[in-house]
């Protein structure tokens, strides 16, 4: 299985509903994603991103076609496998930063593996490590109300990384924030993207922040549009960028 991509849809549909309120969301969709791509997913309104981000995340399943990750086909896990798959190999960013109000930073950051049953010397560590790799250290016992907008995405980004997963599903991730927090944000999924080898997939309306992606993969009604390589990412951009000063 060493030589199969990291994700591949093929031939995926989703379709809501029954009889004449059905709702095709997803009308046949080819994608592969290798390990340590950053993809950029766009596409209006009920054009499918979010449905495929859901598959992808395994918190949907395919109506038809394959869903394979490292090669198993997870479109057949049950909810429970579909559940340990996720808790393994994927983190997850939302818009809207979804952290506990009255919570430290770093409970924050510790409530995956508290799920996981880790020791409180391993959460602890963890956490630490976490929150140092978005630059937060110093801020562990502040909670959400005393982090600005940029602050609490990186927490929810220190969150998500936590377990060392995988892959990083963010959706919309800046879509809360003003321009300058936005590009600290694209900045740190950039590095890790290419310093951690984390995959990132990116849900994103923003053609500045999909400018940081390696790839670009649009969607209309449901199927795939165009999946086009960015030879120069914005990242990249910043980096040489930094170096030069």
């Amino acid at each position: 299985m060493s030589d199969a991509p990291l994700i591949e849809l093929k031939r995926v549909t989703k379709v809501y509903g029954q009889g004449a309120t059905a709702l095709q969301a997803l009308k046949g969709v080819d994608l592969i994603i290798e390990a340590g791509d950053f993809v950029a997913i766009m596409g209006p309104s009920g054009s499918g991103k979010s449905t495929v981000m859901n598959m992808l995340g395994c918190l949907d399943t395919p109506t038809t076609g394959e869903y394979l990750f490292h090669g198993v086909h997870a479109e057949t896990l049950s909810r429970d496998q579909r559940a340990r798959l996720r808790r393994r190999f994927l983190g997850f960013v939302f818009q809207g930063f979804n952290l506990l109000a009255r919570t430290s930073a770093q409970e924050n950051v510790e409530l995956p593996l508290l799920y996981r049953g880790e020791s409180a010397s391993v959460r602890h560590a963890a956490a630490a490590r976490a929150l140092a790799q978005v630059g937060l250290t110093g801020w562990e016992h502040h909670t959400p109300a005393e982090l600005s907008g940029g602050q609490q995405q990186r927490v929810a980004i220190a969150r998500a990384i936590v377990t060392e997963p995988a892959v990083l599903l963010a959706d919309e991730p800046t879509g809360n924030l003003d321009t300058h927090r936005s590009r600290e944000i694209m900045d740190l999924l950039w590095s890790l993207n290419v310093e951690h080898g984390i995959t990132v997939l990116m849900v994103t309306h923003e053609a500045d922040m999909a400018s940081y992606a390696k790839r670009i993969v649009r969607f209309v009604d449901g199927v795939v549009e165009s999946d086009t390589l960015n030879p120069h990412p914005a990242g990249l951009k910043a980096v040489h960028t930094a170096e030069a000063r």
